[in-house]
């Protein structure tokens, strides 16, 4: 069986000597969409934080296609196609839309014309950057800016993109937009690990799910078995019986 893109086995880390994660094990194979839902607190920015380099693990094993990641940087890993859009869209103020989906093709060596060309194809995924290409990143409404957010993510080439609260504060039509034009990346291949506090929309987006609860994986397999698991429901879904829907 060939190797899944990411695989993650006995990770454990925190910050300092505060440890967040335990022995999480979790694999993203190519074509996949993943969601990892769980209450405030659990640990799942940290472990996006850890998988993208930004964190160092103080245990375990994280291989991409098989070979150790071992302690390669955020920008290493970017070039080996895993990218990072984290929590609060982290755009670059003062800079317009043009110039955010510039910069998130730093590392490419592709050349000016396969950049214009990424570019053109984020403001056809996202028509509103499009009309905006202009303005400062940083004054746009929350869903634009995770419409530019994700577009500067995808500028990277990344194979497996990692997006941190997608929905966050966002009205449920910005939402569902989103969903359809990550359905439409993944159907051209790209794969998928999202954390996503709306856990109906998680498990509807994707095909797998995993539950992390402070700090250590407690269930995972397909989205639509975990939706009618009595716990889930009652942790997350508001359901008291536990009876399905």
């Amino acid at each position: 069986m060939t190797a899944p893109l990411l695989d993650v086995s006995g990770l454990a880390a925190g910050y300092g000597d505060v440890g967040v994660l335990a022995d999480v094990a979790l694999e993203v194979r190519a074509g996949d969409i993943v969601a990892l839902i769980g209450s405030n607190g659990a640990g799942k920015s940290t472990l996006l934080r850890t998988l993208s380099g930004l964190l160092t693990p103080s245990a375990g094993h994280v291989r991409l296609d098989g070979a150790p990641v071992g302690a390669a940087s955020a920008r290493e890993l970017v070039g080996r196609g895993l990218v990072h859009v984290p929590e609060g869209r982290r755009l670059f103020a003062g800079l317009s839309v043009a110039d955010n989906l510039r910069l998130g093709a730093y590392a490419r060596r592709d050349g000016r014309a396969a950049i214009a060309r990424d570019i053109a194809r984020m403001y056809e995924l996202f028509p509103r950057l499009a009309e905006r290409r202009g303005q400062d990143a940083s004054t746009l409404s929350g869903g634009e800016q995770q419409m530019c957010a994700i577009a500067r993510g995808l500028m990277a080439q990344p194979r497996l993109l990692m997006i941190d609260e997608l929905s966050l504060g966002l009205a449920p039509n910005i939402v569902e937009d989103l969903v359809e034009t990550l359905r439409r990346v993944n159907g051209d291949g790209l794969s998928l690990l999202l954390v996503e506090q709306d856990v109906v929309t998680a498990l509807e987006l994707s095909g797998r799910a995993y539950v992390l609860d402070r700090g250590r994986i407690v269930l995972g397999g397909p989205s639509a078995v975990l939706a009618r698991d009595p716990a889930v429901r009652k942790a997350y879904l508001g359901d008291l019986t536990g009876a399905p829907a």
